[in-house]
């Protein structure tokens, strides 16, 4: 009867363990809820954001490279300056001036990011001798003919887009987050963006463009990362692929300078016409 009465105890004992089991697996299936989804998302990107803040100012020269459906090249001098605003409801400031082919030496394009209003640009163009506003309708055009839209130029202000976390997978010899975003700005030429972070850096690795139609419009990569002042990480290659032209447009950057004494003044658009 002894023997009988502990195997009943320990039957009992396994099923409530096998219950208990049972219930934390139930838990484990359960779908996660979406703003759960949205938030992480948001987190992921606010972590990229915000791991290399505190630059202050910056500039850098690097080279443009066109390649056409066939292959064709032409190659591009110019030089990026950006001053950094330290408040995250506040876009930076950017400024590009092109110093060659002669037939484009000294275009300038200013730009304010902005987060929700239409970001401000002003295009300088030497052989009109004027500076052209560009429309917040235009900016999902071509900047100076190459694969990069006016408005993937200003910054990638955080506040910008709203995100969504979609999964975690390898990204070469790292893993990545991946994360959609959906600009919430007005006027954008994509319907969302689904970019990859790296969970090591927190740097951005690849991004993906969606045309109005949801369809997929270009891929960008980013490529050869370096630490400045163990504090700042830059990637010194860019490559914008355009599926449905088959072009492409490579950013070959040098190394970068911070804190070159750039402010305010660097940034009007009276500055424009000076830069050549």
């Amino acid at each position: 009867m002894l023997i009988l009465k502990r195997l009943k105890q320990f039957n009992t004992f396994n099923y409530v363990i096998l219950a208990g089991v049972l219930v934390l697996a139930s838990f484990a299936n359960m779908p996660v809820a979406a703003e759960d989804l949205d938030q992480k998302g948001y987190d992921v990107a606010a972590r990229n954001d915000r791991s290399d803040r505190g630059f202050n100012n910056s500039r850098v020269e690097l080279e443009m490279v066109l390649k056409n459906a066939s292959g064709a090249e032409s190659r591009r001098v110019l030089e990026q300056s950006t001053l950094e605003l330290p408040d995250e409801s506040v876009g930076d400031k950017n400024l590009i001036v092109f110093f060659s082919p002669a037939d484009i030496e000294g275009t300038a394009l200013l730009s304010y990011a902005k987060i929700l209003d239409p970001d401000d640009q002003w295009l300088y163009l030497p052989a009109l001798k004027r500076v052209k506003r560009i429309s917040s309708k235009n900016k999902s055009g071509p900047f100076v003919g190459s694969e990069f839209a006016f408005e993937d130029i200003t910054g990638q202000e955080l506040e910008k887009y709203e995100y969504t976390w979609l999964r975690e997978e390898a990204c070469g010899e790292l893993t990545c987050d991946v994360v959609e975003r959906r600009p919430l700005y007005k006027d954008s030429g994509y319907t969302r963006q689904i970019g990859w972070v790296d969970q090591t850096d927190y740097q951005a690795r690849k991004l993906e463009y969606y045309d109005r139609k949801g369809s997929l419009l270009k891929t960008q990569l980013f490529e050869d990362y370096k630490l400045y002042d163990d504090k700042y990480w830059r990637a010194h290659v860019w490559r914008m692929k355009n599926h449905q032209t088959g072009k492409s447009t490579d950013l070959f950057f040098k190394d970068y300078e911070f804190n070159v004494g750039l402010s305010d003044g660097d940034f009007v658009r009276g500055a424009l016409s000076r830069q050549r």
